[in-house]
This record gives structure tokens, sequence and C-alpha cells, in this order.
């Protein structure tokens, strides 16, 4: 019998009202009743920040932490020396860069995730975000919902067709993949991706993408650019003032992956100043996000006052739809249930064991 710590979002009346909500602390991973059943103590909540929080409280003695990407429990080393009996931590969804990988391979803390769990969901996630810019939808939208107006002048002098634009991703992992795929049938101009590798040729052949092996000249020919790779050392910071500088002038940029890989005051300063057109997506370099970061206000020069111009963020969702909460729930139930019968692990949702990286993709590898 071992003690589980669990952190997750409050789903408050939208939990009560949809049973299916399983990331929120009122649906537990679906992982209540087997808890119970076996024996296990089974602490749950969205309690995370401070020494007085219950995650920092109850992890003292835990032997599992489990936790999710979109309102992350920050594992770092300070708690970890805290947790001496902690011997697994699960990431239920993708995404592990909220423990302190390094410490946890120190402790031989193994960290696993649910590989695959979100890709569907944060591949479509982009390509509606990228519409959501290139059409100038929010404009359009603020006029007729919020300010009851009829300015097609206004929203149509910033919008235009994805067919015949260049699209790029930084990342062409399962996720990155995926949006060149969903992104072929619009017919753009030309689609690149930038990678530490090639893709595999039948998979470069199908959709008709090209790689650009330097980040510079890959910024300076896409005039949208997604970001889809994992957060680590090589990543961080990775889109600041001098590579959006590189960025063709009125531009767009999402940003699906860590809110981390880019600077956000400099991703701000170049949406203010129009040299981006638009910068969209769901995450933040800490999350919540506070109240006064500067991606809740940014706002293009081109736009009505007030219209969400270029601003295309929202809370971190993209991987938490109703349909990945299913995968990522039972996929993290297998993880724990593999891992207290003994049994071995989906080599793919290991990310450290043994003191060792067991996945590319939290060093140099490719993307999500």
């Amino acid at each position: 019998m071992v003690k589980v710590v669990c952190v997750l979002y409050k789903g408050g009346p939208a939990a009560q009202e949809e049973s299916r909500l399983l990331g929120t602390t009122e649906n537990k991973l679906g992982m209540e009743k087997y808890m119970k059943d076996n024996g296990h103590t089974f602490i749950v909540t969205d309690d995370k920040e401070g020494p007085n929080s219950v995650l920092h409280k109850e992890i003292v003695d835990a032997d599992v932490v489990i936790t999710t990407p979109f309102h992350p429990g920050y594992i770092n080393a300070e708690l970890i020396d805290k947790a001496p009996k902690l011997k697994l931590a699960i990431t239920a969804g993708v995404g592990s860069d909220h423990v302190d990988l390094n410490k946890a391979n120190e402790r031989k803390i193994t960290v696993a995730e649910v590989t695959g769990s979100n890709v569907v969901s944060v591949a479509e996630h982009v390509v509606m975000s990228i519409l959501l810019l290139v059409r100038n939808y929010n404009v359009g939208h603020a006029q007729v919902y919020r300010n009851k107006e009829w300015y097609v002048a206004d929203i149509a002098k910033n919008a235009f067709d994805l067919e015949g634009l260049t699209v790029g991703t930084i990342g062409a992992g399962r996720i990155g993949f995926r949006v060149l795929q969903r992104l072929k049938p619009f017919d753009c101009k030309e689609l690149l991706y930038f990678d530490y590798q090639n893709l595999p040729s039948d998979a470069e052949k199908e959709v008709g993408a090209r790689r650009v092996q330097d980040l510079d000249d890959f910024l300076s020919q896409c005039d949208v650019v997604t970001i889809n790779a994992p957060l680590h050392e090589g990543t961080k910071g990775l889109m600041n003032k001098e590579k959006l500088s590189k960025m063709r002038k009125g531009s767009w940029l999402v940003n699906t992956a860590r809110g981390a890989i880019c600077v956000a005051d400099d991703v701000a300063d170049a949406v203010n100043s129009g040299h981006l057109r638009g910068y969209a997506g769901d995450v933040w370099d800490k999350q919540p996000a506070r109240e006064d970061h500067p991606w809740r206000t940014m706002q293009g020069p081109g736009g009505p006052s007030g219209s969400s111009y270029g601003n295309g963020m929202v809370p971190h969702y993209s991987g938490t739809t109703i349909s990945a909460q299913k995968r990522y729930a039972e996929g993290a139930l297998e993880i724990f249930d593999n891992w207290i019968n003994g049994k071995i692990q989906t080599p793919a949702n290991i990310i450290v064991e043994n003191g060792e990286y067991a996945s590319k993709a939290y060093g140099q590898g490719r993307g999500k």
C-alpha cells in the first residue's frame, strides 16, 4: 500500500455537470475507486503553491505524485529533497518539464507520462489558432457579440487566406507532424520544419514539407510559425527578441508547446509594436498565469481598441479536451498499475528511469 498525491485543477460546477472532466479534483482522473479498492492513500488537491500548500505538506511521505501539465504541481529539487520516499512521478498528459528531471535522476525517481494522449487534440488546436489569427477572427467576433457593431473594413484589412502562405513548425515530432498533415489540404505556398533531423522520407513526402536546418533562415521564410517542441535547456527562452526579429514583419506565431520557450515580454513587445501581426497559444511560463501577465493584454496596433487584435491566448486546455482526458486518465492509471505490480512500462511513456534519461525529447531530441 502506498501514498499517492495527485494535483489536478478544480472543476467546480462544470465537473459536477460533466463527469468526463476527469482531470479535475472532483473526478480524480477516475482513479478513486481503484485506489480505495487496493488500499492506497489517495490525496487529490489543486493547492500546489508554497510551503503551506497541500502538495508541499503531503508529499513529504508520499511514494507517488501525479500531476497534469494544465495545472502543474512544480516538483522542483527542493520539493524532491523533502520527499525521501518518492519513487514515481506521473504526468497525466504530455510534458514533464514541471519535474526537475536531473534531480529525479539523482534520486532514481521514475518519471513517466502518457505519450501520445494529446497529439490529435493539440494539433487541431494549432490549426484553429493559425486560422483565428490569419482570418482576424477576434476583431469580427468582438464587433458582433460584444460591441453590437458592423464594420467589415476593420476586420478585412487584417484578414488573409492561409492558402498561399508559408507555414513552418519548430519541431516535427508527434504533434508537429500532425500539424503538417492537417495543413496540407490548405494549399499553403510551402510547409517547412525545423528539427534536429529529417523526417522519414515517406513522411516528408506525405506532407510535402521541407526541412530548414538553420533557425534564423527558417524564421525568415515563414509567414506563420508554430512551436511544437518540448521545453528543455536548449529551447527555454528560444524565441527571444533576437529570434523574433528574424521573423517576417507582419507574420504570426503560435505556441501550444510550453510558454517558457518564448520570452513573454519580448513576444508582447513584438505584438504591440506590430512586428508580429499576432500571437496565439494556450501555454504560459507559469500556470495559472498571473493577472498582469503581458500576454493577457497585448494587442497589435492595427485593430480597434480593446478588440484583442493579434491576441489568441487562452488557458492551457488544448490537450485536455474531453477526448484527451479519457486517454491521459487511462494512461496514468496504467502507468501506476504497472509500477505497483512490477510490470514493464510502455517504453515510450518513460522519461527518466534508474537515473538515466529514457526520452530524447528532454535532451536535444525531436519535437513533440
